[in-house]
């Protein structure tokens, strides 16, 4: 040893380079490219036991936690261990296990999600997170991983179907990943998910549901009912059916997406479903209800923000979209035969279907939902139809405004809003 000097590695670590150098008897300082951009570097023990062909190493430190003499003696250490006959890494590696296998449910969560930042897409991340904190960690979480039986898994999962079986089996996917991810971390050997499947627990998928679309005595009998479930949950139903939106595009919408002055809200391509920004016209009407959410969400980036964002909880964020699938479900209950319990994206089936009745040209009732043209059509007209638009939301909300108030509905002459 005493190759190296602090110079040396002061200097090294000012270039920003890899570089990989000995001290001799097997000390090796190292900096790879990654760390050469936050100026750390490792310590590493290169050696080879009796009767064995291959060197083994062992990591001893990183720089500049640890200094050069302090590498030295810890080196030192691992020296004499590895004269004694001791394989020094294994060791390293079964202590790793050994810590590992006192992890918590709880814990495998954190790491798993963790890992999955910038791999997944940020929505996916968000409805893993949903479902950890919601579903898993309050009857899993303090059991330790190793502890975990297939019986625990199956017990959690039917917890969540007797509520609903989607989400159940959302929250058996994500168990699932959770367990290959303990098993490939080395803290646990077998996973208790293996065997477990989704049909046995529960049963086979059902066939999509037919999308629904309300009738004009449904929505006379749906609109006025709203208040009976708060004015935030109001108003959102009201402009997710008057501007034919998607509930995950009214949720994440920011404040900075509409534009009173011009009557317009901007759906960014990040957040539709196409990935095409894509500009949606306002009523009169859809901007007063705007403007009252906006004088609820007080200073919240958000339209529609979570209530409890000044809570212990913290940070501005938006409402879950499962807070108005409940409300809704309590009004429709609440309504029996009047109205047919019905989704936020029903409100779109609902919204198209009246466009059509309402005499609206088809291209126009397609660009309205956001829908591609397709074919030809979509490589031809590059034209995106806003005023057709406007003209054809404006009638519809009119619509919506007289079911609301119980007023008769005039049918309006057809040149007025066709395309």
């Amino acid at each position: 040893m005493g190759k190296l000097t602090d110079v040396d590695i002061r200097n090294w670590i000012a270039a920003g380079q890899p570089v990989a150098k000995s001290d001799g008897d097997g000390l090796t300082f190292t900096m790879s490219t990654r760390q050469a951009t936050t100026k750390a570097g490792t310590w590493v023990l290169r050696y080879r036991l009796t009767g064995m062909k291959s060197q083994k190493e062992i990591k001893v430190g990183s720089y500049p936690d640890l200094s050069l003499a302090n590498a030295r003696k810890e080196a030192a250490k691992l020296r004499i261990r590895v004269e004694q006959g001791e394989d020094v890494a294994r060791e390293k590696q079964k202590e790793k296990r050994s810590r590992a296998t006192a992890w918590t449910v709880k814990h495998l969560a954190e790491d798993y999600l963790e890992k999955i930042e910038g791999r997944l897409s940020p929505s996916t991340v968000k409805q893993r997170k949903q479902q950890v904190r919601d579903h898993i960690i309050g009857r899993l979480g303090s059991l330790l991983v190793a502890d975990v039986t297939p019986a625990d898994i199956v017990n959690a999962t039917e917890a969540v179907a007797d509520k609903s079986l989607h989400v159940a089996r959302l929250v058996l996917s994500t168990l699932h990943e959770m367990f290959a991810h303990a098993v490939a971390r080395h803290v646990i050997d077998s996973d208790p998910c293996a065997h477990v499947r989704a049909k046995a627990v529960l049963g086979s998928r059902p066939v999509n549901r037919t999308r629904l679309m309300l009738t004009e005595a449904e929505l006379r009998a749906m609109l006025p009912a709203l208040p009976s479930i708060g004015r935030t949950n109001e108003l959102a139903i009201k402009i997710l059916l008057a501007t034919c939106t998607r509930i995950g595009e009214l949720i994440g919408a920011k404040w900075e997406e509409i534009d009173m002055e011009k009557r317009e809200w901007t759906i960014p391509p990040e957040r539709s479903k196409n990935k095409k920004r894509f500009v949606i016209p306002i009523t009169d009407q859809v901007a007063w209800w705007f403007s009252e959410l906006k004088t609820m969400a007080i200073d919240s980036a958000y339209v529609a923000p979570i209530k409890t964002r000044f809570s212990t909880e913290g940070g501005d964020r938006p409402m879950e979209a499962t807070t108005l699938n409940a409300a809704i479900n309590r009004m429709c209950k609440e309504l029996g035969d009047r109205c047919r319990r019905f989704t936020p994206h029903d409100l779109r089936s609902t919204a198209r279907s009246h466009l059509g009745a309402l005499g609206v040209d088809l291209l126009v009732a397609e660009r309205c939902l956001n829908h591609s043209l397709g074919g030809l059509v979509a490589i031809y007209d590059q034209h995106d139809y806003l005023s057709e638009r406007r003209k054809a939301l404006e009638v519809w909300t009119d619509f919506i405004v007289a079911c609301e108030v119980g007023r008769a509905w005039n049918v309006i002459p057809l040149r007025r809003f066709v395309a």
